[in-house]
């Protein structure tokens, strides 16, 4: 059976098991999902600062995994931001997304589309990934709730209620075709919430299990290289080889 290892890039195990369980659900038999989990950095993506390490522990957990045998069929960041992203597709020699483009991907299928997530810090960061994946025209907007991803994860009823009615609001103000809810911690909730939203409502970590089947139908076969071509230092021995 085909595998998808999905790579949290934060520390909080809990994340992990989350998305292990939402992703095997919608993948069924068609993938064996593996996740693991970032060995060091923060419990939660909030800042830029924390994203910054997570694309540095994306590597060393890809690393990790290819040095005890893994050989994964694709790879998905299981975090919305895709801390990474850009580094790993250039050296893992399978498919690899994340969670963010993933969704951008399935959304603009419906035309423009806008972003529900919390925290406000994430706004910056998520514009510049959709500009540099190509999305800037498709993207009508970001509202960003108060709470943290974390935050919003730890009050799930309290949660629901919010992200609808930002849900509503991001499709009216923005006028858009779609609106994705962004967040790894948030797998499941678009559910609940899409009998009230105006626009097809995307699901991430929906979208990162239909990207993941999608890639590995269709790949070819990439030959095992020495990954990344970098004398590093002072790094996990793990990432020193791939170097």
């Amino acid at each position: 059976m085909a595998c998808l290892l999905v790579i949290n890039p934060n520390t909080s195990a809990s994340v992990s098991e989350l998305l292990q369980r939402h992703l095997q659900t919608q993948a069924g038999d068609a993938l064996q999902v593996q996740a693991v989990t970032a060995r060091f950095g923060a419990p939660y993506i909030a800042c830029e600062a924390s994203y910054a390490v997570a694309q540095h522990a994306t590597l060393d957990a890809w690393a990790a995994t290819h040095a005890h045998g893994g050989r994964p069929d694709a790879v998905l960041i299981g975090c919305f931001g895709d801390p990474g992203l850009f580094a790993l597709r250039t050296g893992a020699g399978v498919p690899v997304s994340g969670l963010a483009e993933a969704s951008f991907l399935s959304a603009a299928k419906h035309g423009r589309f806008a972003i529900v997530t919390g925290g406000e810090a994430w706004r910056p960061m998520l514009e510049r990934l959709a500009w540099s994946l190509g999305y800037s025209p498709s993207l009508a907007g970001i509202h960003t709730v108060a709470p943290t991803g974390a935050q919003l994860a730890s009050d799930p009823q309290g949660a629901r209620a919010l992200l609808a009615e930002a849900c509503r609001e991001a499709a009216l103000r923005f006028d858009a075709q779609a609106v994705i809810l962004g967040g790894a911690g948030l797998a499941g909730m678009a559910a609940d919430i899409a009998p009230g939203v105006p626009v097809p409502l995307i699901d991430s970590v929906s979208a990162g299990a239909v990207w993941a089947v999608d890639a590995i139908r269709s790949a070819t076969p990439q030959p095992v290289t020495r990954a990344f071509g970098v004398a590093w230092q002072n790094v996990s021995w793990e990432l020193e080889a791939l170097g």
